[in-house]
C-alpha cells in the first residue's frame, strides 16, 4: 500500500515542486522539505504529517553534542505514525533516535496559516509530543498549523559535565528545541504556516523551556509570541559547577570512554538509579552562552523578547506525583503553622493547607511576578487562572495539575482525559479560541468571548471558573503580596 502511495505523490511530485504549500496527492497531503517529499495523512477535516526528523539523530559519535542538521533527501517518506519517545524510564519503546516533530493542518485551506508550537513537560527526563492528550487536530480546525516536537531528556538532554559538553553547554535539550524551531522557520511554509508567525506554548518544564528561549539571544526571532502555562518561575537553576549531578553520573558508568559508548539501556538505567537515590534532577542550567540567567532575574532586567504573552497557572497544581515537592516546599517556606492557618481560614486540614501553600508559592505568585515583569516592558500580556473542574469529575475532584491542557487541544476519552459534557465542551470552545485568537494577532480577544483584561491593567486576569469566565481582580492579590515577601 505504502509504495503504490510513493509511486503515485513520486508522478506528481513534478506538478507540485514549485508549491509553497502542502498541496494534496489524490486524497493524501504532500509537502516538499529540505528533509524529503512527505506524504501524510488525513483524517476528518485534518492533515497530519508524524515523526518528521528535524535533526540528525543524536546517536555515536553525536551523543552530547548539539543537534546536526537532517540529511538532505529527495525521496519519499510517508509520515503516517508518530517517531518513538525520547530515552527516559517506563517507557520501553523509547530511544536516542528521537529528534522529530508532527505537523498538524487544516486540509484544503490555502495558507499562510499562524503556527502554534507546542512544547511538551514531565520535568525534563519525562514526557514525549506523541501522547495522545497533545493530538493538534482540534486546535489545527480553527486555521492554524500545530506542530508538537520531542526533544532530549534527563541525562542525554540535560548533563553538566566539562568533559562531555565540548559545545560550551550541557543544555542539549534546549538546543534541540531550537533546531526545531530552525526547521519551522524554514520549512513550515511547505505545510501552508507562515513562518514569520509562530507562537510557542507549553506547561511546566515546557513553559519554562520558553521562558529560557525568550531570554536566548540564539532564538532571538523564531517565535513572535509565547504562551506559558503552569510556569515555577521562582525556580532557580543551577550553574553547570553546581550541578552534581552530571558528575556523578558519569563516575556511576565508569571512565568517560564507558560514558561515550555505553548502550542506551545501561545508560537509562544509571539514570534511574540517580534520581532514585537523589532530590537532584537532571535540568537546564547555567551554562553562560545559551543560559545566562534565571528566569525571573531576567524578566527582572528586561532582557526577554518583548513579544505578546499569556501566561497563567491552575487553581490546584497538585498531582499525583507531587507530594514530595510538596512537602519540601512547605518545610522550606519556613511559615509557621499559626500563619498558614491565617493565610487559609477556610481549611482545616494540614494536607490541604500544605497542598494550597504549594500551588500558590510556587505557581500563581510567580505567575504574577512574570506578568508584571512583562507587562512593564510594554508587550502585551496577559494572566488567566484556570480553576474549572470537568462535571464528571466534580464529585470528587482530583489534582488539577495539567488540567488546562484537555480543554485547549480538546481531547476526549484518552489516557487522563475526562469525557465531556455539554457544558465542558463550550468552555473548552472557549479556552481555545483565546489561544488561536492570540496565535493569530497577539491579542486573545474576540466575538462572543468574555472579555480578556491586560495584565497591565492593575492585577487583572482571566478566572475560569464552574461558575464563569470573567476579567477581574486578583481575589488571591493579598495573599500572594504576603507570600512574595
Amino acid at each position: 500500500m505504502r509504495s503504490l502511495l510513493a509511486l503515485i505523490a513520486a508522478s506528481a511530485f513534478p506538478l507540485l515542486a514549485g508549491s509553497a504549500t502542502a498541496q494534496p496527492v489524490g486524497q493524501f497531503p504532500f509537502a516538499l522539505t529540505r528533509e524529503g517529499q512527505m506524504l501524510g495523512a488525513v483524517e476528518g477535516e485534518v492533515a497530519s504529517f508524524k515523526g518528521l526528523a528535524y535533526a540528525a539523530p543524536p546517536v555515536g559519535a553525536l551523543r552530547w553534542r548539539p543537534p546536526q542538521p537532517a540529511p538532505e533527501s529527495s525521496e519519499m517518506h510517508t509520515a503516517y505514525e508518530y517517531g518513538v519517545p525520547c530515552l527516559q524510564p517506563g517507557r520501553p519503546e523509547a530511544s536516542e533516535d528521537c529528534l522529530t516533530l508532527n505537523v498538524f493542518r487544516p486540509f484544503g485551506v490555502d495558507g499562510p496559516l499562524p503556527v502554534m508550537m507546542f512544547i511538551h513537560g514531565g520535568g525534563f527526563i519525562a514526557g514525549t509530543a506523541n501522547e495522545p492528550l497533545f493530538d493538534g487536530a482540534r486546535l489545527a480546525q480553527a486555521g492554524l498549523i500545530v506542530v508538537t516536537a520531542n526533544y532530549r531528556l534527563g541525562a542525554l538532554g540535560w548533563l553538566a559535565d566539562p568533559a562531555l559538553s565540548e559545545s560550551g553547554s550541557g543544555n542539549f535539550g534546549l538546543m534541540d528545541q531550537i533546531a526545531a524551531l530552525h526547521w519551522v522557520h524554514d520549512n513550515i511554509a511547505a505545510f501552508g504556516g507562515d513562518p514569520g508567525n509562530v507562537t510557542l506554548f507549553g506547561r511546566d518544564a515546557g513553559a519554562r523551556s520558553i521562558a529560557l528561549l525568550m531570554l536566548c539571544a540564539q532564538a532571538r526571532g523564531l517565535f513572535q509570541k509565547a504562551i506559558l502555562q503552569s510556569i515555577p518561575a521562582r525556580a532557580r537553576l543551577r550553574s553547570a559547577q553546581e550541578a552534581e549531578i552530571g558528575r556523578q553520573f558519569v563516575a556511576v558508568l565508569g571512565s568517560l570512554a564507558d560514558v561515550r559508548a555505553v548502550e542506551p539501556r545501561r545508560l537509562l538505567a544509571a539514570e534511574i538509579r540517580l534520581l532514585e537515590t537523589s532530590r537532584r534532577s537532571f535540568a537546564p542550567m547555567l551554562d553562560g552562552s545559551l543560559v545566562t540567567e534565571d528566569v525571573a532575574a531576567g524578566f527582572a532586567a528586561g532582557h526577554q523578547s518583548r513579544i505578546p504573552l499569556i501566561i497563567g497557572s491552575n487553581d490546584d497544581e497538585t498531582g499525583f506525583d507531587t507530594e514530595l515537592d510538596v512537602k519540601e516546599e512547605v518545610a522550606s517556606s519556613g511559615i509557621a503553622s499559626d500563619e498558614l492557618r491565617k493565610l487559609y481560614p477556610d481549611l482545616a486540614r494540614p494536607s490541604d493547607l500544605a497542598a494550597r501553600l504549594y500551588t500558590d508559592k510556587v505557581f500563581s505568585e510567580p505567575a504574577r511576578l512574570l506578568a508584571r515583569l512583562h507587562a512593564a516592558t510594554g508587550a502585551a500580556t496577559f494572566r488567566y487562572r484556570f480553576a474549572y473542574v470537568p462535571e464528571a469529575r466534580r464529585a470528587n475532584p482530583e489534582g488539577g495539575r495539567g488540567q488546562e491542557l484537555q480543554f485547549i487541544f480538546g481531547v476526549e476519552g484518552v489516557l487522563g482525559a475526562s469525557i465531556f459534557s455539554r457544558g465542558d465542551r463550550e468552555v473548552a470552545g472557549r479556552i481555545r479560541s483565546y489561544w488561536t485568537n492570540f496565535a493569530r494577532s497577539g491579542d486573545p480577544n474576540g466575538p462572543d468571548l468574555p472579555r480578556w483584561d491586560g495584565a497591565a491593567s492593575g492585577d487583572r486576569l482571566l478566572l475560569i471558573t464552574n461558575d464563569r469566565i470573567a476579567s477581574g481582580d486578583d481575589p488571591l492579590a493579598e495573599r500572594l503580596d504576603r507570600l512574595a515577601r
